[in-house]
């Protein structure tokens, strides 16, 4: 890593806060039209869940979910799940917008979304794993599928 980006980074709160900083680095050296940036700036769609699992010792667990909505002006979103201990509602913004970003510049039919689940997938049996993924997925069913964002 430069020291620039080193630098750059270490100046911003947060992953989406170094998206914007670079978003209007990129927006001045185009000459974006201000109304674009401003879209740009903000996710279309940001979703939080609780989702009740059973595992396999019969119990109930809570884990935390989250998906972004970037951006669908140029398709549906595009994106992932991402499983880990640190997933927060500032990286799957920030990852949401990168793919934005990156469908854009790679002329995609797609707009950028991420999700993400606080877990350990490590520590889940593949049942729990399962049963977790649908949890989520069933929390979703407004946000991602046929003809959705």
């Amino acid at each position: 890593m430069s020291a620039q980006t080193a630098n750059s980074t270490s100046q911003h709160d947060s992953m989406f806060d170094s998206v914007l900083a670079r978003l209007d680095v990129a927006a001045k050296t185009m000459n974006l039209d201000e109304n674009v940036g401003k879209i740009l700036r903000s996710p279309q769609r940001l979703v939080q869940v609780s989702l009740p699992v059973m595992m396999d010792n019969g119990k109930i667990e809570v884990f935390e979910g989250f998906r972004c909505i970037h951006s669908t002006t140029l398709g549906p979103s595009k994106g992932g799940i991402r499983y880990a201990l640190d997933v927060c509602q500032d990286e799957v913004m920030a990852l949401s917008a990168w793919m934005s970003f990156k469908c854009a510049v790679a002329n995609l039919p797609y707009g950028g979304g991420k999700g993400g689940i606080k877990v350990d997938p490590k520590k889940l049996s593949l049942g729990e794993l399962e049963r977790l993924t649908r949890a989520y997925t069933r929390s979703m069913k407004d946000v991602f599928g046929v003809n959705k964002e």
